[in-house]
């Protein structure tokens, strides 16, 4: 086989093996239909290259062979003729690469087997193929290669929900190491004949291993051993180093959800329409009928996306919150409830589930509040999945009457009431439209809004709506096709609100869930949900609820207005699918806490454990762990001891016992030679002992000399007692300070790790050799004739 055929067909191993690492992403069959392409590509070059064809034309040639069988497997109907790519098919390539460009950023890993996401990934691995194809065989630089692999590494390793597993870097890495190889034989083929290497250390052995194959085993490896190693050694980094690595993860099968920092809308769109409706949390207590749980607020629109407006330094959580902000009521006659919560370990969220307004919870550590907001986040990227907490929350429940009344005159921050400057005009006409009947009442103007949205508007809930929350999308969803989900309905009435003068903001997390046996609920992930929340002074952030009834059925109590507008709330349940193919969910507004039942209020929050359940059990574990690992060193030496004394008398037993008198030398200080024979270094060795113990030094010594050299020695000899003898006498005399370190970390230790790397070296040899016969069996020599 030439070197330029090995190298290509090399740098498709690679690609291949690279290409793995996409199938947490992709479903499909992808990855075989990229093979086959990319061997194609592959042979074209190959073939090419027998023809002496010139070094420029191959890879053009190649890549008119890769667009033309792309065209034949996914764009056939808009080739000329049948056979040739035209405008079309490159109309229709484009239009194809933006739907899955679309669907990777709004759907959870992993991506349904969709034509246009298979015509991405084959695009994408192909593409890297053919350029890996011409840097390792054309320009002969299979080193920078390697970048490509990493790239096609490090994405999905930074957007796959819960990260990759460490083991599926090591494909990538044997098909580098692989390609480099080949390129490292193919260079050395060009200087002559490859001499044959280093051959078993058995002179007699007729079967000899290439040292190119024994140095680049060795190197991949040790590569290979160090990336599936390290990541288990090093500490666990916090979600968010590599991507936020919130989605997915936790334990079943299903994919888990998420909210991350940086676009809690996007994520939670993402979970709605592809995340499994596996459970995300539990909960019993709080108001009758179930609570709405919030994770955050998105206050700041800049006209194409909601987020989080910058804050300040987050409160740490030590007894209750601040108080709700805007209420300027007594908060001691405001009735409150308790809840205990369970999250799963499929939802990874850095923020909280919460009801509004909280006032205590039971996670200290390593959680922090936000005063604007009252939500709970993380202080150090880790995720509440997993935790279980209690809380107290304000079961504020302002009256119709008190909203009508509240005047607003202001926006509590410099965010919740900005308009974007390119608003189109028509958004605008339509709101001052809708809110004509309200008497400049901004209360009125918000119900009228609200119940604009829910039944006069026209409007038809379906997550089908992939446009989003900018305000091109908002302006087709309000004035033109009507149909979105609750992102659309929640940022358009913000948006509105905010329009005729209210301080507006946008809420993100879940509605109450199913009732259960034993009061407890349960929370899914498909019940997330977003709302708007509006600001009344005197009462604070007050939630609507603009999305229609196919999802949530009922208006909270206080949008009833003053005027007996028919939007009273009902408590019948509800349960309507939300997610094509998925699990019917409860999407229900049930009443708050009913006033004819027993006060709830007074219930004190449960305690947030003790010192060792706060942290303690991990520090005391740790320090178990510290010590244990000081003991290593210590824990080898007293093993080998004790096994080299329990050898019976022979050759390789009185070797130990040599071993261990030298041992015990070095871990008190003193210099054993190495080149020294047996009997000057028992001889040295008396001068270190007291003159009671010469004579067995000059036995131990005299007898490793002579079952080393002496052809009739007696090979039963037993020199326990003489080992015994000097390693005590060589103890007492040492220094108490050179004991203890003898004791506790001892320096003949680190002689056990260079013997274990010799060991593994031999352990290779052996490796290589066994390569060697099967290669000499499979591939026997030729008999040379003169």
């Amino acid at each position: 086989m030439t070197g330029h055929a090995r190298l290509s067909i090399a740098a498709w191993g690679a690609t291949v093996l690279g290409s793995l690492v996409l199938t947490p992403v992709f479903s499909g069959p992808f990855l075989f239909i990229s093979a086959f392409l990319c061997a194609v590509v592959t042979g074209t070059g190959v073939l090419l290259q027998n023809l002496r064809t010139p070094r420029i034309v191959v890879p053009i040639v190649q890549l008119f062979v890769l667009v033309e069988l792309l065209s034949l497997f996914f764009l056939h109907g808009t080739m000329k003729f049948g056979l040739i790519p035209w405008k079309g098919t490159v109309v229709e390539f484009n239009s194809q690469m933006v739907d899955a460009m679309d669907s990777i950023n709004r759907f959870s890993a992993p991506l349904p087997q969709d034509t246009h996401l298979t015509l991405f990934a084959v695009s994408v691995i192909a593409a890297t193929g053919f350029l890996v194809h011409v840097i390792a065989v054309q320009l002969r630089q299979a080193a920078w290669s390697g970048l490509l692999l990493l790239i096609m590494y490090t994405v999905p390793a930074a957007t796959v929900h819960g990260g990759l597993p460490a083991l599926l870097f090591i494909p990538p890495a044997i098909g580098y190491i692989v390609l480099l190889s080949a390129e490292g034989r193919s260079r050395l083929s060009r200087w002559g004949r490859r001499i044959s290497g280093v051959s078993h250390l058995d002179a007699a052995e007729p079967v000899e291993a290439s040292a190119l194959g024994q140095a680049g085993r060795r190197i991949g490896l040790t590569v290979v051993a160090i990336a599936a190693l390290l990541p288990a050694l090093l500490p666990a980094l916090p979600e968010g180093v590599i991507g936020n690595g919130l989605a997915g993860g936790g334990t079943g099968n299903g994919i888990g959800a998420s909210i991350s920092s940086t676009d809690p809308m996007l994520d939670m769109g993402k979970n709605l329409k592809r995340g499994d409706n596996v459970v995300a949390l539990t909960y019993k207590g709080g108001p009758s009928g179930g609570s709405y749980l919030r994770l955050t607020a998105l206050d700041l629109f800049d006209g194409n996306t909601w987020r989080i407006a910058p804050r300040s330094d987050g409160h740490k959580i030590s007894g209750d919150l601040t108080p709700p902000p805007g209420y300027t009521g007594d908060l001691t006659k405001v009735p409150q409830t308790s809840m205990e919560i369970d999250v799963t370990r499929t939802f990874r969220s850095q923020f909280v589930p919460v009801p509004y307004p909280l006032r205590s919870i039971s996670l200290k550590k390593d959680w922090q509040y936000d005063a604007g907001s009252l939500d709970v986040v993380s202080t150090n990227g880790s995720i509440v999945g997993g935790k279980k907490y209690k809380l107290t929350s304000y079961d504020l429940e302002p009256t119709p009457e008190q909203l009508h009344d509240s005047i607003t005159t202001g926006a509590p921050d410099e965010y919740t009431l900005t308009v974007p400057q390119k608003t189109p005009q028509d958004i605008k006409q339509k709101t001052y439209e809708i809110t004509g009947a309200a008497a400049n009442n901004k209360f009125e103007a918000a119900v009228l809004i609200q119940n604009w949205f829910r039944s006069g508007g026209g409007f038809t809930y379906s997550t089908a709506n992939a446009k989003g929350s900018g305000m091109s999308a908002l302006e087709d969803f309000l004035l033109k096709n009507k149909e979105g989900y609750c992102e659309q309905f929640a940022t358009g009435m913000a948006l509105m609100a905010r329009i005729i003068g209210i301080p507006s903001r946008v809420g993100i997390g879940f509605l109450p869930g199913q009732a259960g046996k034993d009061g407890e609920y349960t929370v899914r992930m498909h019940d997330m949900h977003a709302w708007p929340e509006l600001y009344f002074e005197g009462i604070g952030w007050v939630r609507f609820e603009p999305t229609p009834s196919a999802r949530v059925s009922a208006t909270p109590n206080w949008t009833v207005t003053t005027s007996g507008d028919p939007t009273s709330p009902t408590t019948a349940p509800t349960s309507v699918a939300t997610t094509p193919g998925g699990a019917e969910t409860p999407g229900i507004d049930k009443p708050r806490h009913d006033p004819n039942l027993p006060d709830q209020s007074g219930i004190p929050i449960v305690g947030s454990g003790n010192w060792f359940t706060n942290g303690g059990g991990q520090v005391i574990a740790g320090g178990l762990g510290v010590i244990l690992l000081l003991c290593i060193p210590w824990l080898i030496r007293v093993l080998t001891r004790r096994r080299r004394f329990l050898r019976p008398p022979g050759r390789q037993a009185a070797e130990g016992l040599w071993a261990e008198v030298r041992d015990t030398a070095r871990d008190l200080g003193l210099d054993w030679s190495e080149v020294s024979t047996p009997r000057q270094t028992g001889q040295w060795l008396m001068t270190k002992l007291p003159e009671e113990t010469h004579p067995a030094a000059r036995r131990l010594a005299r007898g490793i000399e002579g079952l080393r050299y002496a052809g009739n020695a007696n090979l039963d000899i037993d020199l326990r007692p003489e080992a015994t003898a000097v390693r005590t006498a060589l103890w007492s005399q040492a220094p108490a300070r050179r004991r203890w370190r003898a004791r506790l970390l001892p320096p003949s230790w680190r002689w056990y790790l260079s013997r274990g790397s010799t060991e593994a070296s031999d352990l290779l040899d052996e490796f290589d050799l066994l390569l060697a016969r099967l290669r000499s069996l499979a591939l026997p020599k030729r008999p040379h004739t003169n």
